[in-house]
């Protein structure tokens, strides 16, 4: 096999390590807690330091913060969070797990996301800058540069919300 062969089997091999841990991690997730791996990351980072803003935790899980609104919206149904209005400013809004959901937290798997998130941060930019070129043109190969990113295993899109235009 020439050289090149050879790396672009090993490019091969792990887009599907990446695919194989995600998939296994949030089958895993699923079947233990009921939410998916976005929904437990969630989960997870309150656990850390609630109450927390939703601009905060979005800007902590990488998110806009229109796409935090369907997790949260989920997450509450689900009787694992609560959302309240701050009396300073009632545009702000804290979010704060419910027992329900510490003790979900407690016996839940790690969550792939956070591993990653974590292990991104202590990258150098040098690094990820690396990172971020190879993967942009993987993404590029694929067609899909213009694609709304959906959330690891979800079906959340991270973009914020478009208005429509109207003609007034």
């Amino acid at each position: 096999m020439k050289l090149k062969s050879v790396v672009v089997a090993e490019v091969i091999d792990d887009i599907r390590r990446i695919f194989q841990v995600l998939t296994e991690q949030s089958r895993k997730i699923e079947h233990e807690t009921s939410l998916t791996g976005p929904q437990l990351w969630v989960v997870k980072i309150l656990k850390e330091a609630s109450p927390m803003k939703v601009s905060e935790l979005a800007r902590r899980m990488y998110l806009h913060p229109a796409t935090m609104v369907g997790l949260l919206d989920r997450l509450e149904a689900k009787g694992v969070l609560t959302r309240t209005r701050s009396e300073k400013d009632r545009r702000v809004v804290y979010i704060d797990l419910t027992m329900q959901g510490h003790e979900l937290e407690i016996n839940s798997p790690e969550v792939v996301q956070n591993l990653l998130v974590s292990g991104l941060e202590k990258l150098t930019t040098n690094e990820l800058k690396t990172i971020s070129g190879g993967l942009g043109q993987i993404v590029s190969i694929l067609g899909v540069k213009g694609a709304p990113p959906q959330l690891i295993m979800s079906s959340e899109i991270n973009a914020p919300k478009r208005r429509r235009k109207t003609n007034n």
